[in-house]
């Protein structure tokens, strides 16, 4: 490691005031991202606030049909909460499949959709369910949110502070894991409501994305027959040594079709 300042503050408002004093600072949530990033020497800010001790930033409301999740709510504790069971059991599932244990009880909701990793399972459950972000400064609809890998539209100085997901009718999220970060090498949320099907991609491109052709199709017939020879093209679709664009675009349909039918 090499020296840098350490802040904790105790409420928001505190934590945006030593944001705007500070350089080259930067929010620290669970750490998963950005601790291992330090130690290589891939990100050096001078300044860490850690946003821990921000009661405000966490806990599970269900109400109006939807579920709202605080930023620094634990994976775990969205895998067990029952609030989550109850109304989303496609997201409490999907909590309790991210990385192991370790990452589950230090890696937080807010961490992860503030990241944007393009293999994150979260982005595709905030674009698949049709979210709302809130932050300190407004409330940002799920398709306007990603931009880019590693990239949100979040502005410096910006914090991320709850999650809203409207409450489906009925929702699956399927993935592909790398065997051994758990990371999606392709995941899909598939969510149904009252309004049409939405399907969105995490794993296959460089930040999660939805497929429109998926969603019309299963639009008019709830049922994975519909979408078997829907394929997404490769181009743009991530390679690396775990699978290729061809992969990818296969394990997205294959994906799709188990989510639709674990829902039904």
């Amino acid at each position: 490691m090499y020296p840098f300042d350490y802040f904790r503050p105790d409420s928001v408002s505190e934590a945006l005031d030593l944001y705007r004093a500070a350089e080259e600072r930067q929010w620290l949530a669970g750490g998963m991202t950005l601790l291992p990033a330090m130690k290589l020497r891939l990100s050096a800010p001078s300044a860490l606030i850690d946003l821990a001790a921000l009661e405000e930033m966490r806990g599970i409301e269900v109400d109006n049909g939807c579920a709202e999740i605080g930023a620094m709510t634990l994976h775990d504790t969205v895998s067990r909460s029952n609030l989550v069971r109850e109304s989303i059991p496609a997201l409490s599932a999907l909590a309790g499949g991210i990385g192991d244990s370790q990452v589950r009880n230090r890696g937080t909701i807010g961490g992860s959709v503030s990241n944007s990793d393009p293999a994150a399972d979260y982005p595709a459950a905030v674009l698949g369910l049709g979210a709302t972000i809130r932050t300190t400064e407004r409330t940002v609809a799920a398709d306007d949110f990603f931009t880019g890998m590693f990239e949100t539209c979040l502005r410096p100085g910006e914090l991320l502070l709850s999650v809203r997901f409207p409450v489906p009718t009925r929702a699956c999220y399927m993935k592909f894991p790398n065997p051994a970060s758990r990371y999606a090498i392709a995941g899909v949320m598939v969510a149904s409501f009252d309004d049409g099907v939405r399907v969105a991609v995490t794993g296959a491109g460089p930040f999660a994305f939805r497929v429109a052709e998926m969603e019309n199709a299963l639009t008019t017939d709830f049922d994975p027959r519909a979408i078997a020879d829907i394929r997404i093209p490769v181009q743009n679709l991530n390679e690396d040594m775990h699978a290729s664009p061809e992969y990818r675009s296969h394990l997205v349909t294959v994906m799709a079709q188990r989510a639709v039918d674990a829902a039904i």
